[in-house]
């Protein structure tokens, strides 16, 4: 069975930094594009960091370029998102999801039907 599991979210200050993981079973994450997605309350889902394949080119949205960076531990399993200089405006649920085929650009996008998503994991940044 294919499962993604999320973890890390907590409730840092302006400026701080997390470290979200999404945890997969079930599957390799070298063989899938995995995507970071956040929903705010009141807000449409975002997709702000996704890595493809292999070593494909990663992908992120313009709200997180130079603050976040997407990582794959594949020894792991797991992919990282390291978030520094958080802001109130990245709270939100996060989520991660899995394509098998998608490059990260697409991924990302929100265009495309996801088959594989965790369950979330809650940031919220506040003073």
């Amino acid at each position: 069975q294919l499962r993604l599991a999320e973890s890390g979210g907590a409730l840092v200050q302006p400026g701080g930094s997390l470290r979200l993981s999404c945890a997969a079973s079930g599957f390799g994450v070298d063989y899938y594009a995995i995507g970071w997605f956040r929903q705010a309350p009141g807000k449409e889902r975002e997709g702000i960091s996704c890595i493809s394949r292999y070593d494909g080119p990663s992908y992120y949205a313009d709200s997180v370029k130079g603050r976040f960076t997407i990582s794959r531990d594949n020894a792991n399993n797991t992919v990282y998102l390291q978030m520094n200089s958080l802001k109130p405006e990245d709270t939100a649920d996060y989520y991660c999801a899995a394509d098998g085929h998608l490059p990260a650009a697409d991924l990302c996008s929100g265009s495309y039907y996801l088959d594989f998503w965790g369950q979330g994991t809650q940031v919220t940044v506040s003073s």
